[in-house]
């Protein structure tokens, strides 16, 4: 393992918020389950507390912790696009979630991205992390190192070296009920 990978899950385990390369964009996170570090990335980013955050996982089994029933339509999904650039929104257990990254809503969006580096850290820190992009509310979504606004650089424990592959944002299909609708189009052509 880098010694840039080992920094990032010390920072992300002990609390911390980083920013990180994933498969579409550089997104800026945190353990999913540090309520107090939660409030504080909406704070940096200056995100509205009514709007949900992604959900970054390593695995399908990751995500079973935290939604409600997968139907064996939307596990076809995620084995056809996983890891990949497509957010799937599910109903989540919401004992599991705090209300700020659901948006106050019963919802999640997740995602396992394909990009080694960070499904590596997600497996090793051991709990989901947030993946909004590495930007302040309303700005514009970084894809390149140099894209990082350097006043959210300095306000963040680490950032993560790396490159985006598709530089493109991810899909998010909500499948909470039929018919399934794409919220955002983006990286996947369904």
């Amino acid at each position: 393992m880098s010694k840039n990978l080992k920094e990032a899950i010390d920072v992300v385990k002990n609390g911390g918020i980083i920013i990180f390369p994933t498969d579409t964009a550089f997104g800026i996170g945190c353990r999913v389950d540090d309520v107090k570090t939660v409030r504080k990335l909406f704070e940096l980013r200056k995100r509205p507390s009514s709007k949900a955050v992604p959900v970054l996982v390593s695995s399908i089994k990751m995500v079973e912790e935290y939604v409600e029933k997968i139907d064996p339509d939307v596990r076809s999904l995620m084995q056809k696009y996983w890891p990949g650039g497509l957010t799937i929104v599910l109903k989540c257990k919401k004992g599991k979630i705090s209300n700020l990254v659901r948006g106050g809503g019963d919802t999640i969006g997740v995602r396992i991205p394909a990009h080694q580096t960070v499904r590596e850290l997600i497996k090793k820190v051991g709990v989901p992390i947030l993946g909004p992009s590495a930007n302040f509310a309303e700005g514009k979504t970084p894809f390149l190192m140099s894209d990082l606004d350097p006043n959210l650089v300095r306000k963040v424990g680490f950032v993560l070296q790396g490159r985006c592959k598709i530089k493109e944002s991810s899909t998010v299909l909500d499948v909470v009920k039929k018919p399934w609708r794409v919220i955002r189009p983006g990286a996947v052509k369904t």
